[in-house]
């Protein structure tokens, strides 16, 4: 959906069609060693998420460098995370909820849908806030954790903000903090920060051209991004998916790059730690 609408609104600016495809497999890797072999000329662009920035240690043998491969044009979006729990799990708040982990340990089991995915890697987070693992399990998607978790099989995850809403709201599950600096319109459930748990991470696409575009093609390319978040329709379908538009000011080159390197940085321990690769 994202791409989609970017592309239509990239369109409009840019005065010419931008099709958008979607390339699946291997957490993005694919698409991303397709766009790394593309020509440097601002014709063939790859939208990616948080992932991108996890890859970057998951795979330990790509035919590529994430950070030198790659001109970032801008950050696109941010979609909250959610941590979640069984609807009878024995906390009323996030301090609560981690005091449980910190509690009960491997004993609990928290579930994911795969390496390098955002609730995995909101998982991982938590924690660490909470200094304590829980037993991992994988599972084919969202849908089958969500599943589990109503049936009362799965104690905790951290799931994004758009997926766990309508099971929070009708009490199918609880929902705890979302891992924003801001509360997200239309899900009324606090910040983690607000908690005073320091739990700070967003499901966050960004654009990027192949390493070596010229300069002043990546710099008219982010300014049609930016036009193109401005359109009130896609603000509006992101706001039903209860998703954040990127604010101007890291719809940049400059922001992107420092932003992803910063990810990087941030998620690269969490996951030696961890000890899980994708290779």
């Amino acid at each position: 959906m994202i791409a989609r609408l970017l592309a239509e609104g990239m369109s409009r600016e840019l005065g010419q069609p931008v099709a958008a495809e979607n390339v699946t497999g291997a957490g993005g890797t694919i698409a991303a060693a397709r766009i790394a072999q593309s020509r440097p000329d601002g014709h063939t662009l790859m939208i990616h998420h948080i992932g991108l920035a996890a890859a970057a240690t998951l795979y330990r043998q790509l035919p590529f460098n994430i950070e030198r491969g790659f001109a970032p044009l801008g950050v696109v979006s941010h979609t909250g995370m959610a941590v979640v729990s069984r609807p009878d799990f024995p906390a009323r708040d996030l301090p609560g909820y981690l005091a449980v982990l910190r509690e009960q340990g491997d004993r609990l089991n928290l579930g994911h849908a795969g390496l390098g995915g955002s609730n995995q890697l909101c998982g991982m987070l938590m924690q660490a806030a909470a200094g304590r693992s829980a037993t991992t399990i994988v599972f084919r998607g969202s849908a089958p954790a969500m599943t589990e978790m109503m049936a009362g099989r799965l104690d905790i995850s951290c799931e994004q903000a758009t997926v766990a809403a309508p099971f929070a709201r009708d009490g199918r599950i609880k929902a705890y903090a979302v891992t924003l600096p801001e509360r997200i319109p239309g899900f009324d459930v606090p910040t983690a920060r607000e908690q005073g748990v320091d739990l700070i991470m967003s499901a966050w696409h960004g654009l990027y051209a192949v390493a070596g575009t010229p300069p002043e093609i990546q710099q008219r390319l982010a300014q049609a991004i930016r036009a193109a978040l401005r359109d009130e329709r896609l603000r509006q379908r992101f706001a039903e998916t209860l998703t954040t538009v990127a604010r101007d000011e890291e719809v940049t080159p400059e922001h992107h790059t420092q932003f992803l390197a910063s990810e990087i940085a941030r998620l690269r321990p969490l996951i030696l730690e961890a000890g899980q690769f994708a290779d």
